[in-house]
Order: structure tokens, then C-alpha cells, then sequence
């Protein structure tokens, strides 16, 4: 999942993604035919650059964790305004944007312009369309607990500036916390919100202490007196206007929150056109979406009936199976690999351990060009959890050569043994690998690497969401296809297992908010078609009740990737090569993808 915390909002109003600002020009892969247009700077694209950079200037000012983030710690001090004015002052700001950028000939503009035009049009409208429509400062009750710990941990998680001056930040933004919370209890109407997003809301309050006892009291002696004097008043502060922030939602908020987590078929529409930014609409992603699981499983079953030949206890297995019969060879095999899991505080460890099998995998076929910044796997941070089980957080390109973080969940600790068993056997030691190859190598760390090393600053900061996801998904395929983990059958059934998740994510998130899939159903869908353990279906089921739109973003992106892919295997003929392409389609940015084939095989830019 590349859709960390802080972008689920702290962005929301002006950023798809929390890919960030710009970089120093990189050379694209100059090898592949027909790459970008060479373009002949003009008044219009004159125009183009000084309103883009003062959309940037003003969104930062905006968000100013959303800033931090990006790599710009001009505002590291400040946190976003969500007040009636702050959110009255965020509109006018898009929609004085929009006016301006409609007043440009496009037409007139480069190639790579009329691309970064578009995805500006297209955000600013979407920033409207949150702001007037969607209204989640109303009734989302995590986007406040979200920003409030992305305000403090985008400022101790990495080292972009000495400890001193961090900690510092820190202290302006935990004296600015109690303001926020007196925002959030002003701004929400309890009978908006959703119990579910009250609830979660109540699970992550106390996330922003955990990393103020964590990453900010240990490093208190950095401080001259005074400012350790000041830092330890505003956390004391902060400790009691957290407690009574506690007891508002627990006693107030939770007791009251009535709202439909549902947002509706014209909502879930709009935001879907929004989000995707692609000729896909929900009709058509309904039913390639359908069809792709009744092929995987069928390919499944194939790779199963090997995988389990004469293993005791193997269910038969004709070459054409009855519908149970296919379910029950699928799952015997799927349960050979469930039966290797690593023990329940080896999570991490493992990921590691995979994470170093598949960066030797991809350096040894010499699959891309890797990046030269590090990756760490970490225990998520509280703030974070309940929404995912893994996330890639990558640094803004602004902040050079520092660490992107492959967060991983941890198990909860009022878990019972059979909960944390369904657990582990969905994340067992090779969909463990599957993760790490999603989340990091050549995945979400490696593609937003490439990503961030496009000259464009508007293209940095808009990433398209199904772009990444796609890419991360496509990754998948490739690293399986390739032989990762040398040809392991089961480990390809766990692969394709997994492209069966985001393969019904698509189907979960309109199904849910569009056509009022129960509980129950949407259980049956991922237990029994997709073969999901319980503990992963019931997360699935709760973040699909905090989130919407965003589970499309997989199946959608790597639809269009592996149609990209046809198309330069057909263009490039004889002289495709694997590590040619990956290095040529994670060149320009992380746009959607309909203008990464537009560039690339220079298609008008539509």
C-alpha cells in the first residue's frame, strides 16, 4: 500500500499521493523509442510555469505537514488550519487555481506541460469537489487523528535537518496539537460520522505520545534549557489535552456517531473519475474485474494440481474440476504454504529477511536500476495502524538521499491465538515475500525512487494513485514470472492469490459503497472466492468501511500497466528488453498512466 497516513488526508486537499516536490533534473531512459517530445518553451508554457510554482507555494503554505512531507520545512513550525476559516481560505486558494489555469491556451503548451496541466486540473477540481461535496472535515473523524500524528513523526522519522532544530519544530507543533482537537470537536457532527471512524479515531489519539516518549523525550538533551523547559510544558500540556480529547470521544463522539460509512453511487462516482483519472469507469471495472477472478482461479487451480500431487491427503483433481472440487484443490495448496509461517514476533524480522532475498533477486537479473537511498523496514507507527498492514512511506525528493520506510504492522496483543494463527497463515513466509515485493523492492521504494527523479514539480507532487498501486501489483507478476524464489509453485499461487486481493478490492469498494454489500457477503467473497484468511478479510472489511475509492487503485493501475507493457513489446519488437522498459516506464514521474503511454509512445496528449 503506498497510501501512507499522512497522504489518506494531510495532503488530501491538494496531493492524490504522498509522493512529494521536485527534484534535480534526471535523464530519462534515453534508450526507448519515441520517449518525450522535445519541447520549445513558449508564452504559454511561461504562463503554465509561474502559475505552477505559485500552486505549489500556496499549497504548502496550506498544509504545512503536508510540507514537511514534501521535503519543504520552510513550515515545519505550523500545522494545517482545518478551522471554518483555514478550510474557507484552501477553496478559494483551488478555485482561484482553477480559473487561472482555464485561462491557458493548452494547446500551445509542451507535451510534458499539457500532461502536468491536466493532473493540475484535475486536483484542483477534485480539492473542490472534497471541500464542497465530499465534506470528510465533517464527518471523518481519522483525518484529524491522521494529522495529528504525521504533524510530529514527519519531523523525527528522518534526518533532514540537525536534531536541535527538529525538535524545536516539534515543540511549535505539540503547543498548536490542543487546537487542532478543539477544531476536530467543533467540525465534526457526530451524526455524520460513522461509528467505525470514531472508533478508529479512539484507537490512534494516544499515537502522537508514542512518538513523543519514543522519538522526541530520548532526544531532549540535544536542547539548550530553556527549550527543553519549553518542549517538557507543551507535553505536559499536550498529555492533558489528550486525555480530555479521550474521554470527548469515547463518551461524546463514539456514543453519537450515526453517520453512513456508505458514501453513495453519485459520490462514490464523482470521487472514483477523481481519484483514477482513466477511461476505466465503474461499469467496466466491475466486469473485467469479474472475469480476471474467474481466470486466476482457473490458472490457480492448473499450478495447484501439480503443487499437491502426491501429497498425503490431497483432494482429486480431474483436469476439469467441479466447482468444489477446484475450491478444495486451490485451498490444500494454499494451505501448504499457510503451514510455513514465521512465529507471532518474527513479522518483521521476516520481512527483512525477505526484503534482502528479492533485492538480491532483482540486482542479480538486473531487472532495474535500483535506487542509491536506503529502504528500512519499521515497526508502523500507532498513529497509523488500523487501516493496513503495510504501507510504503518514501522521503519527498527534496529531502536527498534519505530513507524510505517499509512499515509494517504489528500483531495486536489482544489478539487470541486463533486470531493471530488466521493472521500468520495469510502472511505466511512467502506472502511475506509478496509483500516486501510490493511495499519495496522493485515495488512501491524502487518506482517512487524513479519517480522522484522527474524534473517536474507538479508531476512530483500529483502522483496517481493507481499508477503506483499498479506498479507495485504488476511487480508482483513480474518478480513470480522471473522465477523469484526459484520457480517455488506455491509461492506463485500465493502471488496469484494475491492479485486475486486486488482483483476483489475493485469489486469490495463499489459494491460496498455503491450497491450496500453486507458484511456477509463481502466475507464470502474474499474467504471463499479470493481464499483470504479471516483476520485479513475482517481488516479488509473495516478499511473498506474508512476508505473509498482507493481499493480500485490496484486493479485499475495494473490493468493499464500490462497494457502499456503489450504495447512496447508490439512497438519495440526484437528489441525489447525487461530491464529497458522498467527503467523507461518509471521515467516520468508517476502520472496516470494513459499519459505515460501518451509520452512514451508518442500518442497525442489527450
Amino acid at each position: 500500500m503506498r497510501l501512507t497516513p499522512l497522504a489518506a488526508f494531510v495532503m488530501s486537499f491538494f496531493l492524490a499521493t504522498a509522493a512529494a516536490a521536485a527534484a534535480p533534473a534526471a535523464t530519462p531512459a534515453t534508450s526507448a523509442p519515441a520517449m518525450q517530445g522535445t519541447a520549445t518553451a513558449s508564452a504559454a508554457d511561461a504562463q503554465f510555469a509561474d502559475l505552477s510554482k505559485r500552486w505549489l507555494d500556496g499549497a504548502m503554505r496550506l498544509s504545512p505537514v503536508g510540507a514537511t512531507q514534501t521535503g519543504d520545512h520552510r513550515f515545519d513550525s505550523d500545522i494545517d488550519d482545518l478551522s471554518a476559516a483555514g478550510r474557507a481560505k484552501s477553496l478559494a486558494f483551488s478555485k482561484r487555481m482553477l480559473d487561472e489555469l482555464h485561462t491557458i491556451d493548452r494547446s500551445k503548451l509542451s507535451r510534458e506541460n499539457q500532461v502536468d496541466a491536466a493532473l493540475l486540473d484535475n486536483q484542483l477540481r477534485y480539492d473542490v469537489f472534497n471541500a464542497e461535496r465530499l465534506q470528510g472535515w465533517a464527518w471523518d473523524a481519522t483525518i484529524y487523528t491522521g494529522l495529528e500524528g504525521s504533524a510530529l513523526f514527519t519531523l523525527m522519522a528522518r534526518d533532514f535537518a540537525p536534531m536541535p532544530d527538529r525538535l524545536r519544530s516539534a515543540t511549535a507543533r505539540i503547543e498548536k496539537l490542543p487546537g487542532l482537537f478543539a477544531q476536530m470537536r467543533a467540525n465534526l457532527d457526530p451524526a455524520r460520522v460513522p461509528l467505525i471512524h470514531a472508533q478508529t479515531a479512539s484507537k490512534q489519539l494516544h499515537g502522537a505520545l508514542d512518538i513523543i516518549d519514543g522519538m522526541i523525550v530520548p532526544q531532549e538533551k540535544e536542547l539548550p534549557a530553556a527549550d527543553r523547559a519549553r518542549l517538557d510544558a507543551a507535553i505536559a500540556n499536550l498529555r492533558k489535552a489528550i486525555a480530555e480529547q479521550q474521554a470527548w470521544i469515547d463518551k461524546t463522539l463514539v456514543p453519537n456517531a450515526k453517520g453512513d460509512f456508505r458514501i453513495g453511487r453519485k459520490l462514490f462516482d464523482e470521487k472514483l473519475a477523481f481519484a483514477l483519472d482513466s477511461n476505466l469507469g465503474r461499469a467496466e471495472l466491475r466486469k473485467r474485474a469479474e472475469a480476471e477472478i474467474v481466470r486466476t482461479r482457473a490458472q490457480m487451480y492448473d499450478i495447484a494440481r501439480g503443487a499437491i500431487a502426491g501429497k498425503p491427503g490431497a483432494p482429486t483433481a480431474p483436469a476439469k474440476p467441479t466447482p468444489d472440487q477446484q475450491q478444495a484443490v486451490i485451498q490444500f495448496a494454499l494451505d501448504l504454504a499457510a503451514a510455513d509461517r514465521p512465529a507471532r514476533d518474527k513479522v518483521v524480522d521476516t520481512a527483512k529477511e525477505q526484503l534482502a532475498k528479492a533485492t538480491a533477486f532483482v540486482r542479480g537479473h538486473d531487472l532495474i536500476t535500483l535506487p542509491d537511498a536506503p529502504v528500512q523496514v519499521i515497526l508502523m507507527p500507532e498513529f497509523a495502524r488500523g487501516v493496513s498492514v503495510a504501507y510504503c512511506d518514501s522521503p519527498g525528493p527534496l529531502d536527498k538521499n534519505l530513507a524510505t520506510f517499509y512499515a509494517v504492522s504489528p500483531i495486536p496483543d489482544d489478539w487470541t491465538d486463533a486470531q493471530t494463527t488466521s493472521f500468520l497463515r495469510e502472511y505466511n513466509t512467502r506472502s511475506i515475500a509478496e509483500l516486501s515485493v510490493h511495499e519495496a523492492m522493485p515495488g512501491h521504494y524502487v518506482q517512487i525512487w524513479h519517480s522522484n527523479k522527474y524534473p517536474s514539480t507538479v508531476r512530483a507532487v500529483l502522483g496517481s494513485g493507481s499508477f503506483i498501486e499498479g506498479w507495485a501489483v504488476y511487480a508482483e507478476r513480474m518478480m513470480a514470472e522471473q522465477g523469484f524464489l526459484d520457480h517455488d509453485p506455491l509461492y506463485r499461487l500465493v502471488q496469484l492469490k494475491w492479485y486475486l486481493r486486488a482483483t476483489a478490492n475493485a469489486i469490495l469498494d463499489q459494491a460496498i459503497h455503491v450497491d450496500g454489500m453486507s458484511r456477509d457477503d463481502a466475507m464470502k467473497l474474499m474467504t471463499r472466492t479470493t481464499f483470504q484468511e479471516e483476520r485479513e478479510a475482517s481488516g479488509k472489511w473495516v478499511r473498506a468501511q474508512l476508505s473509498s475509492t482507493q481499493l480500485s487503485t490496484y486493479f485499475v493501475g495494473v490493468q493499464e500497466h500490462l497494457d502499456i507493457l503489450r504495447e512496447a513489446k508490439q512497438k519495440w519488437g526484437k528489441d525489447f528488453d525487461l530491464k529497458r522498459y522498467h527503467d523507461t516506464v518509471t521515467s516520468f514521474g508517476s502520472p496516470p498512466a494513459r499519459y505515460v503511454e501518451e509520452l512514451m509512445f508518442d500518442h497525442p496528449i489527450k
